[in-house]
């Protein structure tokens, strides 16, 4: 009878141990780079961007998720940045939310926006999910119609048209500029200043700012 119980209590233990540990389970969050981009420009963006986004979660208790179209390694001069898979196998209902680093050099044409992070964004934002774009990817978001409406961050506007430099950017109609620094609008956050164009802007990078901003938005969805 003794026996019986004893053998009771540690299954009972376990059961609790396994409740703990699923209450306790880490969320993840998805991180989108761009490809396409310079080596000689992919060590700064990889170190500068993607690595401070990547530690300040985890710092939080986040588990970040690297996903790109391809899959492929993003190979730098001295640093290489490894998917943990494709766009293509992501299911937006595992993560807590997505960020966007913008891995831009600034220097025209630029790499063509990603039809799967356009899906992804726009499941993201449907289901009320955090979602944040440094610079070059706001235009995924520009792209994925979840500006319209709503206030977000960039070098300029990009539904102003000024001669002889471009042209609107009709994929912004509807959206509303809000300077160049970081941008909360409901779920969606964008900053106008990454580490390759903080330089040139005069301006501190926005990144570490982005990044918080992101985490407390993730924070305050739980």
């Amino acid at each position: 009878m003794k026996r019986h119980s004893f053998i009771v209590a540690i299954l009972l233990s376990l059961v609790m141990i396994c409740a703990i540990a699923e209450g306790q389970s880490v969320s993840q969050v998805l991180l989108i780079p761009r490809e396409g981009y310079e080596p000689t420009n992919l060590d700064a963006s990889i170190k500068k961007e993607v690595g401070v986004m990547t530690d300040m979660l985890q710092k939080a208790g986040f588990k970040v998720v690297v996903a790109t179209t391809s899959g492929q390694p993003l190979e730098g001069i001295l640093i290489n940045l490894k998917p943990d898979l494709k766009l293509s196998e992501v299911k937006v209902d595992d993560y807590a939310g997505v960020i966007l680093a913008c891995m831009s050099v600034g220097i025209l044409p630029a790499p063509p926006v990603s039809p799967l992070a356009v899906s992804i964004v726009k499941q993201a934002v449907a289901k009320g999910k955090p979602v944040a774009a440094a610079l070059g990817s706001v235009y995924i978001l520009a792209e994925a119609g979840v500006l319209k409406g709503r206030r977000y961050a960039f070098t300029g506007d990009m539904f102003l048209e000024l001669p002889g430099i471009k042209k609107k950017d009709l994929r912004f109609e509807g959206a509303i500029y809000s300077g160049s620094g970081v941008v909360r609008d409901g779920n969606i956050i964008t900053s106008g200043i990454c580490p390759l164009h903080a330089p040139w802007n005069g301006r501190p990078d926005c990144t570490p700012e982005l990044t918080r901003t992101f985490i407390a938005e993730l924070d305050r969805k739980k």
